[in-house]
């Protein structure tokens, strides 16, 4: 079994941390095949880790419909329980299959108030092994402009090495 999990021994920098992060949860995840057991866990410990994440979750396609994304595993208040591919920052996310970066969620055209906090917000597709979309990571934050390339980048490293490999 791992090391108990201890968000304050992460490095002080942004980029350090989710170096950090990752191989904590590669480690926590070692031999866990089940999809919904990895999504909870990679919510909890990117909360845990980041204070400024309000809300860390994920949103899984419906596998009975294609066009809608409904909600899985995540921390934070309640979530909307299903979103549409045509809608709102997760649907452009799950869409587009990239990652989007949006600094003022009012801004946003077509942005899903989940939550009335929520000022800004990143999301990014998570695919499988063989490139299929299975969800999309969500995470907001009560700040406009919470998220950078920084962010993109450490939470792309950790989708891709816990769901596609």
């Amino acid at each position: 079994m791992a090391e108990a999990f201890q968000p304050d021994q992460l490095a002080t920098d942004k980029a350090g941390r989710y170096r950090e992060l990752a191989i904590e949860i590669a480690s926590v995840l070692d031999g866990e095949p089940d999809v919904t057991a990895r999504m909870a866990t990679v919510s909890s410990m990117l909360r845990a880790t980041f204070e400024h994440f309000f809300w860390v979750g994920f949103y899984v396609v419906d596998r009975t419909r294609t066009d809608e994304m409904v909600v899985g595993p995540y921390q934070g208040t309640l979530g909307c329980l299903r979103i549409a591919f045509s809608r709102g920052v997760c649907g452009a996310a799950a869409r587009e299959r990239r990652t989007v970066v949006v600094d003022d969620v009012d801004a946003f055209p077509g942005h899903i108030a989940c939550d009335s906090r929520s000022r800004s917000e990143i999301v990014v597709p998570v695919f499988g092994a063989d490139g299929t979309l299975l969800a999309v990571l969500d995470v907001d934050a009560e700040t406009p402009a919470a998220f950078d390339s920084v962010d993109a980048d450490g939470l792309e490293t950790i989708l891709r090495n816990t769901f596609s490999r």
